[in-house]
């Protein structure tokens, strides 16, 4: 994930700033609970898209890098 990219951008619903999950291929916003897929490299940052996070992932963040 480009970094420059993922400084500018934020959660659509929340306006916090979102976290890289390089493992789940996700962009992460803990504020509003949800987690953006990124497909063929593209973040699709649209609420209909996003899943919700489980409680455990609200809880840890040990899988997300910035």
């Amino acid at each position: 994930m480009d970094k420059k990219l993922l400084s500018i951008l934020v959660c659509p619903v929340s306006k916090a700033p979102v976290t890289y999950d390089a493992d789940k291929q996700e962009l992460v916003c803990r504020a509003s609970g949800l987690a953006y897929p990124i497909r063929d490299g593209i973040p699709v940052m649209l609420e209909a898209e996003a899943r919700p996070l489980q409680t455990d992932e609200k809880l840890h963040s040990s899988n997300a890098a910035k």
